[in-house]
């Protein structure tokens, strides 16, 4: 079930030749949920066809928890009020958020 995305995304795909970038803003939606494997997450931008995209992630859950791992290591570094932004009210975060403090 995809939910509408609350801020931004970024995405860029490089290739030895080509470079592909697409943004995904608050009318686009998202959808995270694990399987069996891992961490699938998709990021869909609708309407007409010349903007109309979509990207799929598959992490493997010992990836998804080393990338988890480097970013609660990154926390140290920031500054505060950087950290704090990260930590908006928003129920989900809640885990994140106490790598945070």
């Amino acid at each position: 079930m995809t939910r509408p995305i609350p801020d931004k995304a970024e995405v860029a795909l490089e290739f030895p030749d080509k470079l592909y970038i697409g943004t995904f803003e608050r009318s686009a939606r998202f959808d995270a949920h694990l399987d069996q494997t891992g961490v699938s997450l998709t990021l869909h931008r609708t309407g007409d066809a010349d903007v109309r995209k979509s990207v799929h992630m598959h992490f493997h859950y010992g990836l998804f928890a080393d990338i988890l791992s480097d970013l609660a290591n990154t926390v140290a570094s920031m500054p505060p009020h950087d950290a704090d932004h990260g930590c908006a009210p928003n129920g989900g975060r809640g885990t994140l958020c106490r790598a945070f403090h």
